[in-house]
């Protein structure tokens, strides 16, 4: 590899490991997490409450040199809370704008299935073309804009589940699991003491690797990592299977087949390598997928789950040699 693709795969090992001393396992998740950072997306991160999913994010974006900000998303929440609103000034008798939460680098939008579609629209706009438009004045927002939507995978009541066209918008979906039971002992015993998660972070033991200008730099180098034609073909096919499949109603779109390039190429870099192999591939293809591929009901009744499906189409399609 060239110096500048050495330098990118120091900085994501170094951050893995910062991360590290704050979030006990979960390497799967940051992982994913760094993936849609360096290739300038967005995320539908899954998991239960206490997951630590905030906390992912917050140490995130300290270690990567940039700004964090969370909305909790509610039924009465306004999309003029989220994006702003202009605000007029008896002293200077003029409006200003008074900027929402939006205008940050990391934005952490919890329990986004909370709001109604209205608000949850106000994100629309920034997801694709990082601005925001407040009384049709259009303000742009920071390159390096990134949305870590969360949702509870339980509970259901009073929410408004995200519209497919939402949802497409998220590079990947991330479920955080349960830790193990080591890693939870492991956690139980770091609260006993001043090392706690939490403590880990606000004591300043965390250290930023990069800046939020460095950030852009490095994201230009996943353009020198080689994709064969052969694998080209091969994720294609693996998008346009889900489309014929007997058990899918909705396949998945071409946003998909850009997605699942784009993070086979970064888990190529992750790995140290310059080229992507079809497991690059078959990894990414679950977390591209799952979110975007809808069941017809008769074989959602008969016990088949879209992660089932999805290993199906790998199956089918022929992998390169």
């Amino acid at each position: 590899m060239d110096s500048m693709l050495d330098r990118l795969h120091e900085v994501l090992l170094r951050a893995k490991q910062e991360v590290g001393k704050v979030i006990i396992g979960q390497e799967e998740v940051v992982d994913k997490a760094l993936i849609v950072i360096f290739t300038n997306h967005h995320a539908l991160v899954e998991g239960v409450p206490g997951i630590a999913k905030t906390l992912l994010v917050r140490t995130l974006a300290h270690v990567l040199g940039c700004e964090f900000n969370r909305i909790q998303f509610t039924p009465d929440l306004m999309p003029a809370d989220i994006i702003g609103t202009n605000v007029f000034n008896l002293k200077s008798d003029e409006f200003t704008l008074a900027k929402g939460p939006v205008f940050t680098t990391f934005l952490l939008a919890d329990e986004v299935n909370r709001a109604p579609a209205k608000t949850q629209s106000a994100l629309l706009q920034a997801m694709q073309e990082r601005a925001v438009t407040i009384d049709r004045v259009t303000y742009p927002l920071p390159k390096n804009f990134t949305v870590f939507a969360t949702q509870n995978p339980v509970e259901y009541e009073g929410t408004y589940p995200l519209p497919e066209a939402q949802k497409d918008r998220f590079m990947l979906r991330i479920t955080m699991d349960y830790p193990s039971r080591e890693e939870e002992l492991a956690l139980a015993q770091r609260m006993l003491g001043q090392d706690s998660p939490e403590a880990v972070l606000a004591l300043g033991h965390v250290n930023p690797v990069i800046s939020d200008q460095e950030l852009d730099t490095l994201r230009q180098c996943l353009q020198r990592i080689t994709v064969r034609s052969e694998l080209m073909d091969y994720l294609v096919d693996i998008i346009r299977t889900t489309r014929t499949h007997g058990s899918v109603h909705v396949g998945a779109g071409p946003r998909a087949t850009q997605a699942l390039l784009l993070s086979g190429r970064a888990r190529a870099a992750m790995a140290g390598r310059d080229f992507v192999i079809p497991d690059d591939i078959k990894a990414m293809a679950g977390p591209v997928l799952e979110h975007r591929i809808i069941l017809r009901p008769e074989f959602e009744i008969e016990g088949y789950t879209v992660p089932e499906v999805i290993q199906q189409v790998l199956r089918e399609v022929a992998v390169p040699r």
